[in-house]
Formats: C-alpha cells, sequence, structure tokens
C-alpha cells in the first residue's frame, strides 16, 4: 500500500452515488487514485476526472479495497473528505505594505484576520496568491496538473521594490516563477495593488513592459487603487489614489492597451471601476472589457451589471401598477449614482414604483472605502434608522459573508431587519437579477399583471397572457 500522507478521512458518501453503490461508507479512509497519493483536493479534482479509477481505500477495520471504476469523464464519484494535515491554510509570510488585513480594527472574529497565501486555493476559490508561499511541489503539481489560470498579486516586476512593498527578501526572486509558468503554457491572471509613490508612474510603465514578455500567458491584468481605512496605526504611510493620480494612470494604461492589443489582440491590462470613478471618468461600456476576467477585482463590474439591467429592461413592457408602491436600496457610494440612475429608469417603465436610493458612507472603516462589499451591518443600522425607511430594502449580497447572513461585523441580515424594521432582502451583483428581485417584491409576475402597450391596457394572466403579448417575465 502507497505512503499515506495524512488521513483522508470520508465524512460524507452522497446517496445512490458511484461510491455509495459500491460500499464506501463514512469514517472509510480515502488513499489513492490510480496509484497516485491524495495530498489534498487538488489532487483530489484533477485525479478524479479520468474515466477508469483504481481507488485505493482503507476500511474501518483496516483491510484494504482496491476499486476499479469505470465512468463518464465529468461524473463523481460521490464523496467528500477531511484531512486535518493538508486542510490547514497555508498562511501568507509577507507584510505588505498595503494589506487590508492589517488595517482591520480589533475585536473582529479570529477568522478576519487570517491571511492565506494558499495555491490550492487559488485554484480551488479563486483566489490570489504571491508566489512567495511556492514550495517545489507545489510548482511541479502546478505544471504537472496544468493548473490553469493561476491568480497572481504581482504589484511589481521590480525585484527590490517587490522585496520592499511585500516585506519578504524572497519576494523579488519569486518573480522567475512568471517566466517558468509562461514556458509551461499556464496561463495567469495577475493583480497590481496601485500605491502612489510606490509602484505607480514610471514604475508601473516598467511592469508592464517586463510583462510583455510573456503577454501570451497573461490573460488579464488588473489595477486597482489601495485601500486605506482608519486603522493605520504603526504601518508604512500611504497615500490615496486621487483624482490626478488617476486620470494618470488611465492615460498610462490606455497607451499599454493600445501596445497589447496589436502584439495579442486583446487589451490584456484595466483598471478596476474606482479608478474611473475617482477620475471623474466614464466608465467604457461593458464590450470594453472583453471576457470580464477580473470581476471580483471590481474590473467591469459595474459596467457589467449595466448591460445586464439594460437588456432585461428593454424587453420590458410597460406596467401599470393598480396602486403605488415604494422599495429601498442600500448600496455602496462608489456605485450609488448609477444605481440611482438605473432605478429612475425603472419607475419610467413600472408606474406607480418609487425606488428610494441610499448610498451609505463606510463609517466602520472609513469614508474613504467606498465599496459595497465592505458595508458593515452597523453602519446599514446606524444611517437608515433615521430614515423615512418604511418598505423592503434591497442590499447587494456582496456585503455578506459568502454563504453566510452577516456582515464583516458579525450583525445578521435579521438583526439589521429587525432593527429598520423592514424586510432586508439580499440580492445578487446583477441586473437582471434586480430588477427581476423588484418584480418579485413589488408582485410584479408572470401570474397577474397589467401592461399597458400602445396606449392600452391589456389584462394578462398565467404564462401565456390572455392579449396574445409576449410573457417576459
Amino acid at each position: 500500500m502507497l505512503e499515506k500522507q495524512g488521513k483522508n478521512i470520508i465524512n460524507y458518501v452522497k446517496p445512490g452515488s458511484i461510491a455509495a453503490e459500491m460500499g464506501v461508507i463514512e469514517g472509510d479512509i480515502l488513499v489513492s487514485i490510480n496509484q497516485q497519493v491524495i495530498e489534498d483536493m487538488m489532487d483530489y479534482q484533477f485525479l478524479v476526472a479520468d474515466d477508469f479509477l483504481e481507488v485505493e481505500l482503507e476500511k474501518l477495520d483496516g483491510t484494504e479495497w482496491i476499486l476499479e471504476i469505470d465512468k463518464d469523464y465529468d461524473e463523481e464519484l460521490g464523496i467528500q473528505f477531511v484531512n486535518e494535515e493538508s486542510d490547514a491554510t497555508r498562511l501568507c509570510k509577507n507584510k505588505c505594505v498595503f494589506c487590508f488585513i492589517d488595517q482591520m480594527p480589533p475585536g473582529m472574529r479570529d477568522s478576519l484576520y487570517v491571511k492565506d497565501d494558499d495555491a490550492r486555493l487559488s485554484f480551488l476559490q479563486g483566489n490570489y496568491i504571491t508566489l512567495t508561499n511556492l514550495s517545489e511541489k507545489d510548482i511541479e503539481k502546478i505544471i504537472r496538473y496544468r493548473i490553469s489560470p493561476l491568480n497572481i498579486s504581482i504589484h511589481t516586476t521590480d525585484p527590490e521594490l517587490r522585496n520592499e512593498m511585500l516585506n519578504n527578501r524572497y519576494a523579488g526572486e519569486k518573480l522567475k516563477l512568471l517566466n517558468k509558468f509562461h514556458d509551461n503554457n499556464i496561463n495567469m491572471n495577475l493583480q497590481i495593488v496601485l500605491c502612489p509613490g510606490w509602484n505607480d508612474g514610471i514604475a508601473l510603465d516598467k511592469t508592464l513592459k517586463d510583462l510583455d514578455k510573456i503577454i501570451d500567458s497573461v490573460m488579464s491584468i488588473a489595477i486597482v487603487p489601495v485601500g486605506i481605512t482608519k486603522f493605520r496605526d504603526n504601518l508604512p504611510a500611504l497615500k490615496t489614489v486621487t483624482k490626478d493620480i488617476a486620470d494618470n494612470t488611465l492615460k498610462q494604461i490606455s497607451n499599454w492597451q493600445e501596445k497589447y492589443k496589436k502584439m495579442t489582440g486583446e487589451k490584456k491590462v484595466y483598471a478596476s471601476d474606482e479608478i474611473y470613478l475617482l477620475a471623474g471618468i466614464s466608465l467604457p461600456e461593458a464590450k470594453f472589457y472583453e471576457n470580464f476576467h477580473q470581476l471580483e477585482n471590481g474590473v467591469g463590474m459595474m459596467a457589467l451589471f449595466q448591460d445586464t439591467f439594460i437588456r432585461y429592461y428593454n424587453k420590458m413592457p410597460l406596467i401599470d401598477k393598480s396602486k403605488p408602491v415604494r422599495i429601498s436600496i442600500a448600496t455602496g457610494v462608489l456605485s450609488a449614482d448609477m444605481v440611482f440612475d438605473l432605478s429612475k429608469m425603472l419607475e419610467q417603465k413600472i408606474m406607480g414604483l418609487k425606488i428610494d436610493v441610499y448610498p451609505i458612507k463606510n463609517e466602520f472603516f472609513g469614508k474613504s472605502i467606498t465599496v459595497s462589499g465592505l458595508i458593515t451591518g452597523k453602519d446599514l443600522i446606524n444611517q437608515l434608522a433615521n430614515s423615512t425607511l418604511d418598505s423592503p430594502l434591497i442590499i447587494p449580497e456582496n456585503m455578506l459573508r459568502d454563504a453566510e447572513d452577516t456582515f464583516l461585523d458579525d450583525i445578521t441580515i435579521d438583526e439589521v431587519a429587525n432593527k429598520l424594521t423592514v424586510p432586508v432582502i439580499a440580492c445578487p451583483v446583477d441586473g437582471k437579477a434586480l430588477i427581476k428581485k423588484i418584480l418579485r417584491i413589488t408582485a410584479v409576475n408572470p401570474k397577474i399583471r397589467s401592461v399597458v402597450k400602445n396606449g392600452k391596457t391589456h389584462c394578462c394572466s398565467g404564462g401565456t397572457p390572455k392579449c396574445g403579448k409576449v410573457n417576459l417575465f
């Protein structure tokens, strides 16, 4: 039997799955697949994709089972497992001058202070890595399994500057891995946190110039402004991205977009939405962003939101409510103007609808933090408690932690609803989803509604409107 790397203890077997049919039970130990030891979920995800598997198990009584399985390429075994040794998150070894976690206030949940720099999370969850935590085994595994794209925080390609920005004497040397991944056809999404006086201006030009040597392996480069909270005691001095810096950066990026476009047919480098708004420049249209590789970095998120909203909006007929209805939307300062404009459009489409938009200032982290994803429950309560809020409140679901109903400050969505005495409803950050959520809240739905078309009111009921008009919802 192969040497085990910790114990992969099976803690769930899906009823009716391949594993269940072959007698796998909770408590069994997954040892190997096709004679390769399973060290972590990364190994499992790639090895289980084959259409023939030889699965080695250790049963509860210590006996060894070898299961030979023929299956479809994309068919799962139907198991989940835990491994205390390999499941531990690999923590970041850097002390980046711009680290947001170092700017968190004390007294919050312990998990919020965990800095990960784990290649497995980059593959499984899309997290960004700095390369400083990669072992030779990690690098070999990335290349062997062709893990792609990798999400990498580079910040600068100047080795000495990178050492200084990450406070890690090996950070600059690790940049050589970009070439290694390029040579092995591993695609990459790259991130640059723009810190004025550090890696902007001439330093940014150098970085983008250096990257053109591997640009055919780079799917995208995101430029995002440094986030500075009010909790920076005893941390290096940093400047915020001002209007002038944002404007100059956009001009700089535009030049590189033209160069990359000529080289590869794609722009490759994009500024986050926040940089456009800081510069006072209108956001590009959705088609500008090509494949939206870095939405999680706020690159093109607002353009895509607006695009999905307008596409769905344009399919809607005029709707006449029998009586006025009101709803509220809370969002970050960054997106408030756009949400307000779109809300006014929707009011023209649904007659009798009134939408109140509330921009929430970030008192918790500091007013320079303007994105909705960092708004706390406390700020929502404090800023809306004395308003004339008397209708359901929609919030973007990125205010809440993944798969949870809690804000960053551990206040739950129900607690906010109780304090504000109105229903609070989370909505995906998607324009079409927002319209559909509003239609449901206001009881404008396919079953009962009146549609105004060409000056005439048509009574529509059920899946097929009696008036013969197309049911769009």
